[in-house]
């Protein structure tokens, strides 16, 4: 199938730009696994940090993301989308340096984590409100899902083997020297992003620039407005808020206290059972096009949080435990795969470009502001009516995110073939 350019999808593996774009991001992924480990083991490790602080660390990567209907609304303004993108980079780069630079001097502090935690997730809002616009005028409508499924599979791939890689760089540098690693992924990612040619398209045009406000503010009424944002965002926007409710982090309370596995069978069985999601990946294209962007995506919204329940059923011998919560993240990991392969193509496609940073702000803003809140009411939760309900509940709810998908457009729409007709706003 060809895209408006004369580009096939089978053929972005020969389109050295886009190429060079999915070397930068699996690398950066890969980096970023070894951060998620090495931040909270500096703070825990050397700082003697408490659960609260390292849980407030947590937060603090997030909280940015409530920034993002603003950042994205000035964004749209940016014709040069690229070079934000390079900046973000930097900038994260920049920020990882200062922890094994003061590690060096004796001088890291919980205060410092914060700081590095909080610009952290402000330059990631940036990049990500500034990639739609690259996005789409590097990659040809045909080939979206495509593209999303390859650079989801690296991101996927980085979830299997970075842990393990970056595990045994703590061990060998010390946590705060392996942060060295993951800034010099940065840096490879903005050298490889600026050296692709796309098609800066431009962004929001007008004599009189409105204010940053009332950007702000149209681009969340755009996504009311449209059938299918509007749709997809009461679904991801449910599903992230039971998901976290059931979140890793009680997952892994559950089988240690509950199901009684060591440290080794729950790693071993989320090392295994994160293969679903470089499964689902690689396979999203082929199940869309057999069945419909629009029914994998259903698929994906209801697979990944029913998965949850594998595990709070799980019972019987130690392997069956373990099984189970394989399992249950084998087919939670495929079913998200699903879901974001094709949606993020679909939100690409019935997204104008004079506001696609401005929508990614003001979706990002509710879709991720939502999960620090899903994750308290998990903790609550988990205190009053016990782990294996709490995560029932997240089964459950997660599902009724299917609510927001079924009267809307979505589940009737088959392909991103430039005459169908996804991009009508009611």
């Amino acid at each position: 199938m060809k895209g408006p350019d004369g580009t096939t999808a089978s053929s972005l593996w020969r389109d050295r730009p886009f190429r060079r774009f999915w070397a930068g991001n699996a690398i950066s992924q890969f980096g970023d696994r070894i951060t998620e480990l090495a931040l909270p083991l500096i703070a825990v490790g050397g700082l003697d940090a408490s659960a609260g602080q390292v849980a407030l660390l947590t937060a603090l990567i997030w909280t940015p993301n409530l920034s993002a209907i603003l950042l994205g609304a000035w964004v749209d303004h940016q014709v040069r989308k690229r070079r934000l993108m390079i900046l973000a980079d930097l900038v994260r780069a920049a920020v990882l340096l200062s922890v094994p630079a003061a590690y060096l001097l004796d001088a890291v502090t919980l205060g410092q984590l914060y700081v590095v935690a909080v610009l952290m997730g402000t330059a990631g809002v940036l990049f990500n409100t500034a990639y739609p616009a690259f996005f789409a005028g590097l990659v040809p409508r045909d080939s979206y899902v495509d593209a999303n499924s390859r650079l989801s599979a690296a991101r996927s791939a980085s979830h299997v083997a970075g842990p393990a890689v970056g595990g045994a760089l703590i061990q060998i540098l010390a946590a705060p020297v392996t942060l060295v690693v993951d800034a010099l992924t940065f840096l490879a990612s903005a050298v490889l992003i600026s050296r692709v040619p796309v098609d800066e398209r431009p962004g929001a045009s007008g004599d009189a620039t409105p204010p940053l406000l009332r950007r702000a503010k149209e681009g969340l009424a755009f996504i009311l407005r449209h059938p299918v944002l509007r749709g997809s965002l009461g679904c991801c926007a449910t599903v992230n808020f039971f998901t976290f409710i059931g979140g890793s982090g009680l997952i892994v309370l559950f089988a240690n206290r509950e199901l009684g596995l060591s440290a080794g069978l729950i790693g071993t069985a989320f090392g295994v059972g994160a293969t679903g999601s470089l499964l689902g990946a690689v396979v999203a294209p082929r199940v869309s096009r057999r069945f419909g962007v629009g029914r994998s995506i259903v698929v994906g919204a209801v697979l990944f949080p029913a998965a949850i329940a594998v595990t709070a059923a799980a019972d019987g011998a130690p392997g069956l435990r373990a099984g189970a919560l394989a399992a249950s993240v084998f087919l939670s990991g495929f079913g998200v795969m699903l879901f974001d392969v094709n949606l993020n193509a679909l939100q690409t496609a019935v997204t104008p470009d004079g506001v696609r940073s401005r929508v990614a702000g003001a979706f990002s803003t509710i879709n991720y502001g939502i999960r620090p809140l899903g994750a308290l009411t998990g903790g609550l939760l988990a205190t009053t009516i016990g782990l294996r309900a709490t995560l029932l509940v997240a089964a459950v709810g997660g599902i009724v995110s299917l609510l927001w998908l079924l009267p809307s457009p979505i589940p009737r729409i088959r392909s991103l073939a430039s005459d169908t007709p996804v991009d009508a706003a009611a």
